[in-house]
């Protein structure tokens, strides 16, 4: 296994799921009987969230991708049972197809109540489902390490997630519209370079200091490092349709954290890329998910996104066999061959033509493997 200690890379995944009206395909408020009967079986995995048309879960700090393989399937299968017990459906999708937020109940909860009060209609509208994916980090240095030089990959896993093409009864004509209306938060999206881990807690305590934020946990970027753990926390996918994609998204995280890390013990580094140049990869990967073109700013040219996809599958795959997850990772290509959610959601809509169909689809899909 070499010198490299891969322990550390543990992973914690959360998903946040849509809780639907079977009669109607609407979103529907579970008044949190859903997280109040979770809780007597996987106890906090489950929490409500400011819309109480959401359920957020969350995995144990999982040691290897078989572990949370293991426990985001039973996650999924845990929820979705005690839905169906109360009579409704769950499915997971960065957008719900066709439900208005105006319509929606907030979560009764002293910190949404503070969240709304101060951001308004920006959190009132803010009716959007993600996946968060947590890879551990020996410390906190090594840490701000890694998610600066992981900030020129997210659009490419970001591609791969893409699963929001509706809003409010329309095709957006973007393959994620998703972040297109978390845009409207603060402190969101692709985060600055930071030099130090003390430069970036300064740029915490600032903001504490002068009342922008109460806490950390306030900073929404795309790539965190996290305040009270030693994670760095992926924040910028869609929820996946299935088991398996959410997987293998967390597989391709934590290859691309430990091939960081590999290089750096090497005294190597990946380049530094601004801000700038990412959002405009992060922006082609939202309009066009897989199907289209990034930019690789060491050629200065557009090269297809499924390339690139490949070509970064190439940069960790000398990671994948230490971390003990080639028999997951390899599920990309699969991905890549079936269309992302975004891309089987515009499928069912184009021969249906019918969002309830889309809906259907999306609950039927829960489940699978």
């Amino acid at each position: 296994m070499g010198s490299i200690n891969y322990r550390h890379f543990t992973l914690g995944v959360e998903e946040e799921y849509m809780v639907i009206d079977p009669t109607t395909r609407e979103l529907k408020s579970h008044e949190q009987k859903i997280v109040q009967e979770g809780h007597k079986l996987i106890k906090d995995k489950v929490k409500a969230e400011m819309h109480q048309a959401v359920v957020e879960v969350g995995t144990d700090i999982c040691a290897n991708i078989d572990e949370a393989l293991k426990d985001v399937s039973t996650l999924r299968g845990t929820i979705a049972q005690i839905a169906g017990d109360l009579g409704l459906w769950i499915g997971a999708s960065g957008t719900h197809p066709f439900s208005h937020w105006e319509s929606q109940l907030i979560t009764d909860h002293v910190r949404y109540s503070q969240i709304v009060n101060e951001l308004q209609e920006a959190a009132r509208s803010n009716l959007i489902f993600g996946l968060h994916v947590h890879v551990g980090m020996e410390d906190r240095k090594m840490a701000i390490h890694i998610a600066n030089s992981a900030r020129y990959f997210l659009p490419h896993v970001y591609a791969l997630s893409t699963n929001s093409p509706f809003w409010e009864g329309r095709s957006t004509g973007y393959k994620s519209f998703r972040t297109k209306v978390f845009d409207k938060f603060p402190r969101t999206g692709i985060p600055e370079y930071f030099e130090s881990i003390e430069a970036y807690d300064n740029y915490v305590s600032l903001l504490i200091k002068t009342n922008c934020i109460d806490n950390a946990k306030k900073i929404w970027w795309d790539l965190r490092v996290h305040p009270f753990f030693n994670t760095v926390e992926f924040r910028i996918c869609d929820v996946p349709m299935t088991i398996m994609e959410t997987i293998a998204i967390a597989s391709l995280f934590q290859a691309i954290c430990a091939k960081l890390y590999k290089l750096r013990s090497k005294n190597m580094n990946f380049i530094m890329y601004q801000r700038a140049l990412i959002n405009e990869n992060k922006w082609r990967a939202s309009r066009y998910g897989v199907d289209g073109s990034l930019i690789d700013f060491g050629k200065e040219s557009e090269v297809n996104t499924r390339l690139l996809i490949y070509e970064l599958l190439d940069f960790v795959d000398d990671v994948v066999d230490d971390l003990g997850s080639r028999h997951i990772i390899t599920y990309i290509a699969k991905m890549l061959e079936q269309g992302t959610g975004a891309d089987r959601q515009l499928k069912v809509y184009m021969q249906t033509g019918s969002l309830v169909s889309v809906v259907d689809y999306i609950h039927d899909q829960f489940l699978r493997v």
